[in-house]
């Protein structure tokens, strides 16, 4: 049914549980549309709490490391075969996932050459979204 419970008693299935209406499962938080039409998840990105930086300039912004190694996983992996360390991509992984030092010094040197894009919701204009070196 489109709305099923509108006009008096809804309907139930054999177990005397309520049908799921067309309109049920569209709406509200948990419907089609909010759960994952628009909820859907973004490559690249990462979600974390703004904290203040005093050591930090004004163009700069501290970045947690596994939300870093996770957005530069691809330029950390390639920097890991090109300097000979890790053979193919499943061992360049395999030392990501055990954090061998050499990771870190390689994602120093990635992260120096590509800024990240901070957006501090709401974004109600072209300022809510601004670039930052990590």
């Amino acid at each position: 049914p489109l709305d099923n419970g509108i006009r008096g008693q809804p309907m139930r299935d054999g177990h005397n549980k309520v049908y799921k209406s067309f309109s049920d499962v569209i709406e509200g938080k948990e419907g089609r549309f909010r759960e994952t039409l628009l909820g859907k998840r973004v490559d690249y990105s990462g979600r974390s709490v703004i904290v203040v930086g005093p050591s930090l300039s004004l163009h700069q912004c501290g970045l947690p490391r596994e939300i870093a190694i996770e957005l530069f996983q691809t330029f950390v992996i390639r920097g890991l075969i090109r300097q000979h360390i890790a053979s193919n991509i499943g061992i360049a992984k395999s030392k990501i996932r055990e954090k061998e030092p050499i990771v870190w010094e390689i994602l120093q040197e990635v992260m120096r050459g590509h800024p990240v894009l901070l957006n501090r919701a709401p974004t109600l204009h072209r300022l809510g979204i601004q670039a930052f070196q990590p």
